[in-house]
């Protein structure tokens, strides 16, 4: 079994840590918290499982990532987010693997209102377990990612994903998002049409409702797959907004990190 050092970036976590941490006890030589000032006791249960917490003032999801992915000690590296969960079929996956690949997806199930989703966001494949050498993460403000090595494979048991506490966390997440999404666009140079603000919405949620078969994940379902739409409509509205005033705020800069440590496919 190749050694795996884990990687977490940290904000105010002390809800989620604990049981992100003892899921990735199995396969983990080395666990590695990069925290960004919490002020609750989330380094004080990361110290219970690892003596290697480092502070670090945030940099943007994807340049925090790689800040932790540089201070990893072993080639081979899983990243996982504070607010999730290695299944125990997933910790026997990574424990058997025999790395003939350089980086490898995992399929992410996200609870939703007490009920594991098995259509909305999922598999919504993530490339989290790779070779340290083969791969980076993008600098992106928001939805940063893993850059994938040539030779990749899907593994198929779910990490587990909590991310919304509650219809008012999602609320609360997607004005966030959308304020970042929209100065991301704006500054990249891209304008609002008429067809975003009427159809694209009303597409994004027929995509998750149908295509996605989000029906089937009964009322969770519709309310995900309506918030999807509002989330489109919200981002191209605030784009619209930007673009009117002829101004391009900076995107916000929380203190630590945002509200979120993985936002499934907004």
């Amino acid at each position: 079994m190749q050694q795996i050092s884990t990687i977490i970036i940290t904000y105010n976590e002390e809800n989620n840590i604990r049981r992100c941490l003892e899921s990735i006890l199995p396969f983990s030589a080395e666990i590695l918290v990069v925290d960004s000032g919490s002020t609750d006791r989330t380094t004080e249960i990361a110290r219970q499982f690892t003596d290697r917490v480092l502070h670090q003032e945030w940099l943007g999801y994807g340049r925090q990532k790689q800040f932790a992915l540089a201070h990893a000690s072993h080639d081979c590296v899983f990243s996982i987010d504070a607010d999730e969960e290695v299944s125990p079929e997933l910790q026997a996956e990574i424990s058997d693997l025999s790395w003939q690949h350089d980086g490898y997806y995992v399929p992410r199930r996200v609870r939703y209102l007490n009920r594991w989703l098995r259509h909305c966001w999922y598999p919504g494949y993530v490339l989290r377990l790779f070779r340290k050498q083969q791969a980076h993460f993008t600098n992106d403000i928001l939805h940063e990612s893993v850059v994938a090595p040539a030779s990749t494979f899907r593994l198929t048991h779910p990490l587990l994903h909590y991310s919304y506490r509650s219809v008012a966390h999602h609320l609360e997440k997607m004005n966030d998002f959308t304020t970042l999404s929209a100065n991301k666009m704006y500054n990249a140079g891209r304008r609002p049409r008429p067809h975003q603000i009427f159809i694209t919405p009303w597409l994004a949620f027929l995509k998750m409702y149908v295509l996605q078969r989000g029906f089937l994940d009964g009322m969770p379902g519709l309310i995900i797959s309506s918030l999807k739409s509002a989330y489109v409509l919200q981002k191209y509205a605030k784009l619209y907004e930007l673009t009117l005033n002829r101004t391009s705020p900076a995107s916000p800069a929380p203190e630590g990190y945002p509200l979120r440590t993985g936002i499934p496919d907004e």
